[in-house]
Order: structure tokens, then C-alpha cells, then sequence
């Protein structure tokens, strides 16, 4: 398993600098890794870093939090759209989902999706699996794929859990099969990688990418 082709190598911390940026795409150079997540500020560099390379630029929106306007979302998707981002990692409105507001969640999120695939670029929606329990698990991965989600994604890293093996399976589970899974946070140990790749994770964002692949031609 080459485990740089599921890796999108992250730095979202709110006091990266130009060259913690520049540092994070020379690394994904370096290794190979699918692409880099950056901060919404900072992908027009991350782009211009990465020139010609195959590695994708993924950046964010209404993050960490996710109660932003529904507005406020799509115009920051446009604006990440023509600085160069491929694609849009979306905070879902938890506030709104947890408050039972469901046709507000499904506005939220198409209205992103479509943005995204109007410009033919990938979204991926994050549900922050730490404050759901299984059956909003059930219920939010629906919505999505009614949707048309490219990915459903676990987690900010911002709450308080990341990225669980269960949490994979379950969205696993009640996902069609042509949406993906992106396990994010926390993922720290090859082994948990593994682990999350073979519970149906397609992608994983993590900051300890280097350390993932290490010695990877051993494996």
C-alpha cells in the first residue's frame, strides 16, 4: 500500500505563516503525497508553490465551526475556486443539524456542492463525527449523498476526537458507494492509518504525513 496517494499533507493551524506553507508543498513534493490543505488565505501561494505538480490544493470552508451563513460559505467557495483550490473540504451547520433544522443543513450543503461542481471541483463535507451519535451519523451521511457530496469527511480536528475506525465504518455503512470518506484528525501512527483505510476511508488529511510514510518500502 502506498499510503502518500490517500494523504492530503496539512497545515490549518490559525498561525501557519507564507513559509510553513511553502515548507508543507515542498514536503508533498518531496513524498508524493495526493495534494495539500491549506488555509483559504493561503492557497493562491500554495498553488504558486506547487507549479506543475500532480498535487492537488484543497482548502476549506466555514471552518472549524461550521454556522456560517449559507451565503458567507458559497461566496468563500468561489473566492478558494479561483485562487486554484481543486477542491473544498465544507464545515457542515452542526448548530443547525443538532437544533433539528434539516431543510437549513440541506440548503447548507447543496448550495456548496453546487458551487463546487458548477466549477467542476470536488467537495467534501465535514461532519465532525465527535458530536454525533450513530443514528445522526446515519442521517447526516443521507442527506449528503442526496446532495451529491463528493466525499463526507469525519472531522475539523478542531473538536474535541478526530478521526475513529467506528466512526469510518458507520459512515461506511450508510454511504452509497460512489461517496468517498475522508478520515481527518488525529491521525498520528501508520498503524491507525491502515486502519482507517481498511474500514473504507478513501482519503486521509493528517499533519504527521511524513512520519505515515516513513519506511513505507518496507511494508
Amino acid at each position: 500500500m502506498n499510503l502518500a496517494n490517500y494523504i492530503e499533507h496539512t497545515n490549518l493551524k490559525q498561525n501557519a505563516t507564507a513559509d510553513d506553507i511553502i515548507t508543507l508543498c515542498n514536503e508533498a513534493i518531496e513524498h508524493g503525497f495526493y495534494g495539500v490543505c491549506v488555509p483559504p488565505y493561503f492557497v493562491q501561494l500554495a498553488r504558486k508553490t506547487l507549479k506543475k505538480n500532480d498535487i492537488k490544493v484543497i482548502t476549506v470552508v466555514g471552518f472549524p465551526l461550521g454556522y456560517n451563513t449559507v451565503s458567507s460559505k458559497v461566496e468563500e467557495t468561489k473566492k478558494a475556486i479561483t485562487a486554484g483550490a481543486e477542491e473544498v473540504d465544507m464545515v457542515v451547520n452542526i448548530a443547525a443539524f443538532k437544533s433539528g433544522d434539516i431543510v437549513a443543513v440541506q440548503n447548507d450543503i447543496q448550495s456548496v456542492v453546487t458551487a463546487c461542481h458548477l466549477q467542476n471541483r470536488h467537495v467534501k463535507v465535514i461532519i465532525e463525527t465527535c458530536y454525533l451519535d450513530e443514528e445522526e451519523i446515519k442521517t447526516i451521511c443521507k442527506i449528503c449523498a442526496d446532495c451529491e457530496a463528493d466525499f463526507v469527511k469525519t472531522s475539523t480536528g478542531f473538536g474535541p476526537a478526530g478521526a475513529t475506525v467506528k466512526a469510518v465504518k458507520s459512515m461506511r455503512k450508510y454511504l452509497p458507494a460512489k461517496t468517498k470518506i475522508k478520515a481527518a484528525g488525529g491521525i498520528k501512527t501508520k498503524a491507525f492509518a491502515k486502519e482507517l483505510i481498511a474500514a473504507g476511508a478513501d482519503r486521509l488529511g493528517t499533519s504527521a504525513s511524513i512520519e505515515l510514510v516513513k519506511y513505507s518500502e518496507e511494508d
